[in-house]
């Protein structure tokens, strides 16, 4: 193997294009991206770069002398169009074309846009990139009322900075509490008791319209009422980008790209990595296509192993954390669906543990403020404990570990 292509400048293909060189792999190596911004982590865009605690610098993947010292091509600001797998290259929007012997596909995902009339009004904006997060950021100021349309991690985390920075922020959700659809109504109230307790207002409602004529001026909701906004952040969850995937005549699946436990495609020298991956996973027995900075970095990396023929499954339990205020947590597992969840400790302090249990058994955890928790946390997820082993006392539970 002498060339490999990695198309997507994010966490995923940055990952995989180290880890190769750390594998041993001495070829042509060129990272093609679509930012002019060299590859960087995307957390810090709605937690301390939004909020102006944080250089772009912290949040890249790699310095720019890493790329040279490794002998990492990397092209800024490019476009792939199209994969010819008979002739195994990648040819770019400006002509270019980039031949491989492996490729790897980590294209990320895209901010799903509003579908209402007036969504394309200036003050409507959604948050992927350091220039997304720069716009919002100055908006903000020239804002006197903001709304944050959805309550999931991106619509919490941007509400919980945007309001850290001073400003008026109202919170459209579905439910009655932010993250109500992924953490459940008893997790979800201490989030929502957190937000009101800073200042957010939140509101249930669907939006059916912003208003305005250049610039929006209001978020109409589905009982008629108008909120007043001069800056409406759209947090309403991600597309994958797939479409270079798909036109390469490339398996599709769970609206991403399949690939097996090893993350190959069905072209065996092509693999995907990061948001667009619906690998299938060992433990859980099903394909998963996971959106988190954990699995893109792990995934990126695990990816090159495999193009190195490592025949390595990627089983790694999903993970995630945020930081809102000062509350911060980890989450292990994977529940799309529960029938309980369990909490341990002290919710009202917000210090606790909380369980999501299927059938008796834990099937994800996740430690808030409580670091010392974590790894009793993944260790009773990881044997997918049933409930009786969780202790009634917490300091139980750290002890076990």
């Amino acid at each position: 193997m002498d060339r490999v292509v990695v198309i997507g400048g994010g966490l995923a293909g940055a990952s995989a294009a180290f880890a190769l060189r750390k594998g041993g792999f001495a070829g042509e190596l060129t990272i093609v991206g679509d930012e002019a911004h060299r590859p960087y982590e995307r957390p810090p865009l709605s937690k301390g770069y939004l909020r102006g605690a944080e250089a772009a610098e912290q949040a890249e993947v790699r310095p720019a002398a890493a790329y040279a010292e490794k002998d990492i091509g990397l092209r800024l600001g490019a476009r792939a169009i199209t994969v010819d797998r008979t002739r195994q290259s990648v040819r770019l929007a400006d002509g270019a074309e980039l031949p491989y012997d492996r490729l790897l596909l980590a294209t990320g995902a895209s901010p799903r846009n509003l579908a209402v009339p007036g969504a394309d009004l200036q003050g409507v904006m959604t948050l992927r990139t350091f220039d997304d997060a720069d716009a919002i950021r100055a908006a903000a100021e020239r804002a006197e009322q903001i709304v944050v349309v959805g309550g999931g991690w991106i619509g919490s985390e941007v509400a919980a900075s945007l309001r850290q920075l001073g400003h008026r922020v109202t919170m459209v959700v579905n439910g009655s509490n932010p993250l109500e659809h992924v953490m459940g109504r008893e997790v979800a109230a201490i989030y929502g008791q957190l937000h009101r307790e800073r200042g957010v207002e939140i509101i249930s409602g669907r939006v059916t319209g912003v208003e305005g004529t250049k610039q929006a001026t209001g978020v109409r909701l589905d009982r008629g009422t108008v909120l007043p906004a001069q800056l409406v952040v759209v947090g309403i969850g991600a597309v994958p980008r797939i479409e270079l995937a798909r036109r390469a005549g490339l398996a599709i699946a769970h609206d991403g790209v399949a690939v097996d436990a090893q993350l190959r495609t069905s072209d065996p020298a092509i693999f995907a990595a990061g948001d667009i991956a619906a690998a299938w996973h060992p433990r859980y027995e099903q394909r998963l296509r996971i959106e988190h900075w954990d699995n893109a970095k792990r995934q990126g990396a695990a990816a090159a192993r495999n193009m190195l023929d490592a025949g390595e499954d990627y089983a790694r339990v999903p993970y995630f954390y945020s930081d809102q205020y000062d509350l911060g947590m980890e989450y292990r597992g994977y529940a799309p669906e529960w029938d309980a969840v369990v909490l341990r400790g002290q919710p009202d302090e917000r210090k606790f543990v909380a369980f999501w249990v299927r059938d008796g058994r834990v099937v994800a955890g996740m430690n808030a403020n409580d670091w010392d928790a974590a790894k009793a946390v993944s260790a009773l997820v990881a044997e997918h404990a049933p409930v009786a082993e969780i202790p009634a006392d917490l300091t139980q539970l750290v002890t076990a570990a």
